[in-house]
């Protein structure tokens, strides 16, 4: 069960010198220089970049239309970066006290390396930055792409989709780029094994999974409360169309579209994107410890990929176009052109990667395709239950004839049907990328294949990333386009647009969440190894120098060489230890947790909307006859504050809950910990995003015309349905992914912490 290398190290002092003479000699060692082709990954990155501003400097370049859609746009840029700056004040101060608790890990406790306090701010740093980058060209671009809706269809999805590129390709280029600078800086010119780089690398990914959490959960707030409370008070009891500017609700809607569904989903998907690709990294340090010539190629092949599926995404999105005339699936299909075409270019320039990097492992490149396969049919399963153009969605439209209630349980049985496809695709994916990499004969090998087959999935995250931000973009060009009273013409445009976006937005949701269970599953596996790292690091405290594990003993060499067996036999990691088993029911719990306390900050932030709305209408005269313009500003700063308020109990209780179950339930918890929470998680996800989406456009099916349309009984009980799907599919679905991954890289950076402190709280439980 146990490897070893030479003679044992013994003492203290000789700890970290056995270390490194266990890589010495081989590609693994202090300051291996990766193959030439991995400069593809940077180069990438900047071409990402580099697009991303020419596609910006485009849009800037057409024209904001007439003065009422400058004035409109206006309001929701001041309201969109009025509430990004306090947000991120606020979170400014807890990321300085997490890095000033990872100093004490780091320089006090010297359980920790030292780089990680400054790996962390750097990955807060950039996931903020995308997000307002998306959010800035998301607010300049609605105006611009309803006034190009008034010449084609064609120009304005040119300019919304071009937009939305903005937002994917930025995610990727400063995703991929800060990722390649880490890495030279501790490889290369800190000379930093591999083993520590990767490791330490993870803890940029734990930065990245805070901000993203924030974003999302404060981004979801904000916009289901404006959402619900212009729909209720608007639509159903004062029968005004959705966007009309008398509803003192509106402005604040569109703003809640940007900083939820443009800045949340875009600091997302930045924690997913670098989240597989370190933790793929971490994976193939231990999978190829016995093949040192091309041990760093393992650890260089995510970023690679990353980098070419940036310039196939690039390629693929001059492929999106469309005609005049175009119906929503002959609109999808011109997105799917270019998101085709960018996977099929991935599939076939990995297989010449794994050939070329990694000789001996072709089996590795089937991976890589399942991840691809599984994404793309993830979104197609997505698409299916929440377009309108399907059965499940038109049955859940139907169900209005008889009222709100009918429409809810058709909602909810269906999103817990959709569960189906998802789950059994990623199970598959997950077992076939564990086959096809040798996982049976060589479990590392395997869980790295798991690896790369979400970095496979996450590769042309450019393009769809776009798909995915173009949804708010449109959105917010169909309420510019009536609240400036254009031309009927545009807003049947703009809905086509904003129609196609709900589906896309659906798509992006559920691919956000396929990716989320590849990567926790890889995060797993990198926790083992920072507890090796943790191990070690202790054993270098004590004056024998010597690894104890409970009542057992190891010498250093032991754990350095361990396989992942040991460990799991070592901590009893197995479903008949009461510890594995709590940890898993409390992971299963947070996430029900996690929607309950996130779903209760949106009812009551809606509730102060919903009377702010009514105030207005009845203490404000002239706003129902156009003449007396409302107070947009009060309801913007309503649902600031309830954002700001609401979205620190459940982002908390993330990073303090892995924290609290490791030091009292050890690593055995913790590992029960992430796993029930990813299963759970997961399943509760895909259910939320699906109900949520399908509700929203069965709403937008009856305002087509269905079921007696506008104004009528049933559209009434299509909104009830909406509104309740709002914080499904906006803020508490959506959060579960990152919730999932933001536990791990807690328990991943708090690794060292646990196997140090845990014995000792252990046995003051009695517990050990």
């Amino acid at each position: 069960m146990q490897k070893r290398i030479g003679t044992a190290c013994i003492g203290a002092a000789a700890v970290i010198p056995c270390l490194a003479a266990a890589e010495t000699g081989s590609a693994a060692a202090a300051g291996a220089a990766p193959p030439v082709i991995w400069l593809i990954a940077p180069l990438g990155a900047i071409a990402a970049l580099i697009f991303a501003w020419r596609f910006y400097r485009s849009m800037k370049r057409s024209s904001e239309g007439t003065d009422r859609m400058r004035e409109i746009a206006s309001y929701v840029r001041t309201g969109a970066r009025a509430y990004l700056t306090q947000q991120y004040k606020v979170v400014s101060v807890c990321f300085v006290v997490a890095a000033l608790f990872f100093v004490l890990l780091s320089f006090v406790l010297k359980v920790q390396s030292r780089w990680v306090p400054f790996a962390f701010l750097t990955g807060g740093f950039f996931s903020g930055l995308c997000g307002f980058i998306g959010m800035k060209t998301a607010t300049h671009a609605s105006a611009r792409t309803a006034n190009a809706a008034r010449q084609s269809l064609n120009g304005a999805l040119q300019v919304a989709f071009r937009s939305g590129a903005v937002m994917g390709l930025v995610v990727v280029g400063l995703g991929l780029l800060d990722i390649c600078i880490w890495f030279h800086v501790l490889n290369a010119v800190m000379g930093l094994t591999l083993v520590e780089t990767t490791v330490t690398m993870l803890c940029f990914g734990m930065g990245a999974s805070t901000q993203a959490l924030f974003a999302r959960v404060g981004g979801g707030i904000f916009t289901k409360a404006a959402d619900v409370g212009a729909d209720l008070v608007g639509k159903i009891e004062a029968g005004i169309p959705e966007d009309d500017p008398r509803n003192p609700a509106a402005i604040a809607d569109n703003v809640g579209d940007n900083v939820g569904d443009v800045a949340g989903m875009g600091a997302d998907l930045y924690e997913s994107y670098c989240g597989s690709i370190l933790a793929t990294a971490a994976l193939g340090v231990a999978a190829f410890a016995a093949e040192p010539a091309i041990r760093i190629n393992s650890v260089v092949l995510p970023m690679i990929i990353a980098g070419a599926g940036i310039f196939l995404s690039i390629l693929g999105i001059f492929f999106v176009r469309s005609g005049e005339r175009a119906t929503q699936r002959e609109l999808l299909r011109a997105l799917d052109r270019g998101i085709n075409l960018s996977t099929i270019g991935i599939a076939v320039v990995s297989l010449l990667l794994v050939r070329w990097l990694l000789p001996g492992h072709a089996g590795i490149w089937g991976s890589i395709v399942i991840g691809l396969a599984a994404g793309w049919l993830i979104g197609k399963s997505t698409e299916y239950f929440t377009s309108q153009d399907h059965s499940p969605t038109r049955f859940v439209a139907a169900q209005s004839v008889t009222g709100s209630a009918t429409v809810i349980i058709e909602g909810m049985a269906l999103g817990m049907l959709s569960t189906m496809p998802p789950v059994v695709t990623i199970s598959v994916a997950t077992l076939f990328a564990f086959v096809f990499a040798g996982g049976f004969s060589h479990p590392e090998m395997g869980l790295y294949g798991v690896g790369l087959a979400a970095v496979g999935m996450l590769s042309t995250l450019g393009i769809t990333l776009a798909t995915d931000a173009y949804g708010p973009i449109a959105d917010n060009a169909g309420g510019n386009a009536e609240m400036s009273g254009l031309e009927p013409h545009v807003r049947e445009r703009t809905d086509a647009l904003d129609s196609l976006g709900n589906t896309t937005a659906a798509t992006g949701k559920g691919f956000a969440i396929g990716s989320a269970a590849l990567t926790a599953l890889a995060l797993l596996a990198a926790y083992i190894e920072e507890v090796r790292i943790g191990l070690v690091r202790v054993a270098a405290q004590t004056a024998d120098g010597l690894v104890r594990i409970g009542e057992k003993t190891f010498r250093v060499a032991e754990i350095q060489t361990a396989d992942l067996a040991f460990f799991m036999d070592t901590f009893e990691i197995n479903l008949i230890n009461p510890k594995v088993l709590v940890g898993m029911l409390l992971g299963s719990m947070m996430a029900f947790v996690f929607c309950a306390l996130s779903m209760k900050a949106v009812g009551r932030a809606a509730r102060r909307m919903v009377e702010e709305v009514r105030r207005q209408f009845k203490e404000i005269p002239g706003i129902m006859e156009g003449k007396t313009p409302p107070d947009y500003a009060a309801c913007v700063d309503i649902s600031t504050r309830g954002a700001q308020r609401e979205m620190m109990p459940p982002s908390l209780g993330a990073i303090l809950v892995p924290i609290l179950v490791g030091l009292t339930l050890g690593v055995p918890g913790v590992m029960g910990l992430l796993a029930g929470a990813l299963a759970t998680g997961f399943v509760l996800a895909v259910m939320m995003a699906n109900a949520g989406g399908s509700w929203d456009n069965a709403k937008k099916y009856i305002e087509g015309g269905h079921h007696g349309g506008k104004g009528s009984a049933s559209h009434k009980a299509g909104v009830v349905g909406d509104t309740v799907g709002d914080p499904f599919k906006d803020t508490a679905g959506p959060s579960l992914n990152i919730l999932i991954k933001l536990m791990s890289m807690v328990s991943v950076v708090v690794a060292g912490l646990v196997v140090k402190y845990a014995p000792v709280v252990g046995a003051f439980l009695h517990m050990r």
